[in-house]
């Protein structure tokens, strides 16, 4: 295992063919060291993401990774998910983190400043996660989402994700910041056959180029 460097979560893609979805998501994990997997629901009504999910978690568990549901607890719970993903404000996450710790692991941001960041850490989430999970709309990732993570990591014990680019090579930028884990949502699955040799080429870049944590 990479635990003394920077790494790697996976957004799922919005595949709405729950099978395919699932498929692409497993080859991906084929690829090397992945800590977590956030599956978001898309447009999907809770029944029909119900069902995505339990072919999707599955498959997440089987490669060791955490699968984390957002904003869905109900969801979480039924398939037997690792965790929650809270997209929505401090109350909302407060709220997650009374009801579901330390059941399943809670955390997510909405984060634009140090000062509401700091309103986060005050709820003790599992994580904090810097930027929005369809934040990769440009190939760098965004460079305020950088410095929060730089900063917040150089203090903060809770661990922090901050979302990448839609270039594979973004993760090596947001590893120097010194944060705990980079998430990758297109950077990965635009091309969803390349998705695992990806995964291998960004673990390999960490692993050459990532500050090392400390004890």
């Amino acid at each position: 295992m990479t635990e003394d460097r920077c790494r790697l979560v996976l957004i799922v893609p919005d595949i709405a063919d729950t099978a395919r979805c699932a498929e692409v998501v497993k080859n991906a994990l084929r690829g090397g060291d992945v800590a977590s997997v956030i599956v978001p629901q898309y447009g999907l009504d809770d029944t029909a993401f119900q069902k995505h999910a339990e072919a999707i978690v599955p498959e997440i568990q089987a490669a060791g990774a955490a699968a984390l549901i957002v904003d869905n607890s109900r969801v979480a719970g039924r398939v037997k998910a690792d965790g929650l993903h809270v997209t929505g404000n401090a109350e909302m996450l407060a709220e997650a983190v009374e009801k579901h710790t330390p059941k399943l692991i809670v955390g997510g941001g909405n984060a634009m400043d140090r000062h509401h960041a700091l309103e986060i850490g005050e709820i003790q989430p599992d994580y904090i996660f810097f930027g929005k999970i369809d934040g990769d709309i440009k190939p760098e990732a965004h460079s305020k989402n950088i410095a929060l993570g730089e900063w917040w990591s150089s203090m903060i014990e809770i661990p922090c994700i901050v979302m990448g680019g839609s270039d594979p090579s973004s993760a090596v930028a947001v590893a120097e910041s010194g944060v705990e884990f980079v998430a990758l949502g297109k950077a990965v699955f635009d091309d969803p056959a390349q998705a695992a040799a990806i995964v291998t080429r960004v673990n390999a870049e960490l692993d050459e180029k990532a500050p090392r944590f400390e004890d």
